[in-house]
């Protein structure tokens, strides 16, 4: 369902960023839903389904429609869903993730390494990440994330912010933030609940262990930075 577009009434202003709605398209089972949008709509629209959300004081799981257009992640979904009253959030599956990370390099005056590391369900090597909480923006979410996977305190540079893009299950739409992080220790500590291993290496070693274009792109614009680094 996440992901299909649908037909919807509108039949009630909640506040001015949600609203109750119906879904009228024949091929949806779940038919109440709450709209939500960034500009004003119309009673009769089309949209997509961005989320679907179960809630202590509703007996159903109720579809979360956005217009078509409008990218909503969950802590933006979370927040406004909270101003519902008589009913508490109590799980959410999004179309739309966001996570942010960092190409986390550590240079001596020898070399330049940087960190990749293989999550725990993952067959492949790429760089430190996770989900953007509430309330954080996506450089504060870096430096969490990095934190907690590696042990490693980072410091962000300015100007580099890459973006990928890809559909990693199904219908479900990803985009992760990377920055470029430096930092003054090799001594890594991964989370072993989220990291299998890790390791250290130079710029064209890591160019031949990562598969995904995305991937190599970073490298590459991270290549270009670092050899402006002087010490």
């Amino acid at each position: 369902m996440i992901g299909d577009k649908v037909k919807v009434t509108i039949f009630g202003k909640i506040n001015d960023k949600i609203h109750s709605a119906r879904i009228t398209s024949d091929h949806i089972h779940m038919k109440n839903a709450y709209v939500v949008s960034r500009r004003e709509i119309s009673d009769y629209f089309d949209g997509i389904v961005i989320a679907t959300a179960t809630f202590d004081g509703l007996n159903e799981e109720r579809a979360i429609v956005a217009p078509v257009g409008d990218v909503f992640y969950e802590p933006q979904i979370c927040t406004l869903l909270s101003t519902l009253k008589n009913v508490t959030l109590k799980r959410i599956n999004c179309l739309y993730e966001k996570s942010c990370g960092g190409v986390v390099f550590y240079k001596t005056s020898q070399s330049t390494k940087i960190l990749l590391v293989k999550n725990n369900n993952g067959r492949y090597w790429s760089f430190p990440k996770g989900h953007i909480e509430k309330g954080e923006n996506e450089k504060q979410t870096a430096i969490r994330e990095i934190k907690e996977e590696t042990g490693l305190d980072v410091t962000l540079y300015d100007g580099f912010r890459e973006v990928s893009e890809y559909c990693p299950f199904g219908r479900i739409r990803k985009r992760v933030v990377f920055f470029l992080a430096r930092t003054y220790t090799d001594r890594v500590k991964i989370q072993e609940e989220e990291i299998d291993s890790y390791i250290w290496v130079d710029l064209s070693k890591a160019k031949n262990l990562c598969s995904y274009d995305n991937d190599l792109r970073i490298i590459e614009k991270a290549e270009q930075v670092i050899s402006l680094i002087k010490n």
